[in-house]
């Protein structure tokens, strides 16, 4: 099959991935677009995976203000390498997570950085919430998990639905650009200030 330029556009669009990469998921998917975004979000997780154990040394701290001055994040993400930190992609990449913890207020980066207290204290609310509702012992534990689940999705950075693109997670957003810029991309560590609200 042809792959026509328009196709690799949207798709170039859609992903924000490279023209090569593009081209030849939509080889390997013969020119199906959706197939072609599953392709290359299977390709961002291996090549981040094999760049996972790089050091990060470089990388930007952002400075962000949400429009009328009640919100502000500070964010550090690293990367390998001087010039990656100074391009484009990466900044723009950095600003766009600040603007995401603005609008989502995540507690922590990863589900291994809340405190165990914080978990426990879930578990117990949707343990007795099940119960309260009376459910069957033996279900009570996969409740539990569902909801731990869906707790993780809205406390964890990194499990977080991208505000911009909803259908990837921030882990996805994180991965893809490893895969573009060709380097371990970490981020380190936010804060976020809502005036009036102590941290």
């Amino acid at each position: 099959m042809e792959i026509k330029a328009p196709m690799v556009k949207e798709l170039r669009e859609r992903t924000g991935a490279g023209i090569l990469d593009c081209k030849e998921a939509l080889k390997a998917t013969e020119g199906d677009v959706e197939k072609a975004i599953d392709y290359l979000r299977r390709k961002g997780l291996l090549a981040a995976a094999k760049r996972a154990g790089r050091a990060t040394q470089e990388g930007l701290v952002e400075a962000y203000i949400h429009i009328g001055g009640k919100i502000g994040v500070l964010v550090e993400v690293d990367c390998e390498t001087d010039f990656v930190a100074k391009s484009q992609d990466f900044k723009d990449f950095v600003r766009n997570l600040a603007m995401h913890i603005a609008a989502t207020n995540p507690l922590c980066i990863r589900r291994e950085d809340l405190p165990t207290e914080v978990v426990e204290k879930e578990r117990d609310i949707y343990r007795e919430q099940a119960l309260e509702l009376g459910k069957p012992e033996k279900v009570i534990d996969k409740i539990v998990e569902g909801r731990m689940g869906k707790f993780y999705k809205d406390v964890c950075l990194l499990e977080q639905p991208y505000v911009r693109d909803p259908e990837i997670t921030i882990q996805d957003l994180v991965n893809q650009m490893i895969a573009k810029l060709g380097e371990n991309i970490a981020i380190r560590r936010f804060t976020r200030y809502q005036l009036g609200v102590e941290a």
